[in-house]
């Protein structure tokens, strides 16, 4: 009876241990690498604005969540977009009386432009959590750097337009590049389970870019000098795909 009444009180001791471990097992934070795949929606500013109105964003990235709550990541954007501000003034000077583009077997041909742009870079940042229970879980921050190009894409109906193929076509597209830094702020929440994980962002970017081009043809002389300001801001949100899982269960002790 003795002995009874010492080893319940050791049981008990081992049992409260091994759950206390296994809680904290669960509250710590990991290391988890993980891909992922995101859309997002852009507002331009600065000459940016003077050329394009707001368009979308997708992409893929990758990130590394180190144990210690650390980012480091790669990412790609595929920016698109309907709106082009100067696009008349950019064709006016094939455009006649009627308003039309006449394409090479003398009819009006139906012309089109389109925002195409392509940044692509680096990022680190710090994940806060907000909550003890979950420590892979909460508010982050990043900053990036990389590089920034954007054109406007023009599409011609059945390429019936000489001027407008070819190189002809490089003189009239504004193609420019350069140097881009990036910030976003969000939040990421990773799940129990691999579908469950998902990061809401705002991102801001800002580029100084360079005309790739030697000379327009509508203007009928080179692009000005010097670099041109460009800034996009918008929100962003991204499935993750975690490479392996969290590695911790949940249990309950009663």
């Amino acid at each position: 009876m003795r002995l009874s009444r010492l080893i319940l009180p050791f049981l008990m001791l081992v049992y409260s241990v091994q759950a206390y471990s296994q809680q904290s097992k669960i509250d710590s934070a990991a290391s988890i690498p993980f891909f992922y795949g995101f859309y997002g929606y852009q507002w331009p500013g600065a000459d940016m604005a003077e050329r394009f109105g707001s368009n979308s964003v997708i992409g893929p990235g990758f990130m590394w969540k180190t144990s210690s709550n650390w980012l480091f990541g790669a990412e790609y954007n595929f920016m698109f977009g309907n709106n082009v501000k100067n696009g008349l003034e950019i064709l006016d000077g094939m455009i006649n009386s009627a308003g039309n583009i006449i394409s090479g077997d003398g009819t009006p041909a139906v012309a089109a432009m389109f925002e195409r742009a392509n940044s692509a870079g680096v990022k680190f940042g710090k994940l806060i959590p907000v909550s003890k229970k979950d420590k892979n879980s909460g508010i982050f921050f990043t900053l990036g750097v990389g590089y920034l190009t954007h054109k406007i894409r023009i599409e011609v109906e059945n390429q019936s337009t000489p001027q407008l193929k070819g190189d002809y076509k490089r003189g009239y597209d504004r193609l420019s590049g350069g140097f881009m830094l990036n910030q976003s702020v969000g939040f990421i929440y990773f799940g129990k389970s691999r579908l469950l994980n998902f990061i809401f962002s705002v991102e801001a970017m800002e580029g100084w870019t360079h005309a790739y081009r030697d000379y327009y043809f509508d203007t009928m002389a080179p692009p000005p000098e010097g670099a041109q300001f460009d800034f996009l801001v918008g929100p962003k949100i991204a499935w993750a795909i975690p490479l392996r899982q969290r590695g911790v269960k949940e249990f309950y002790y009663y």
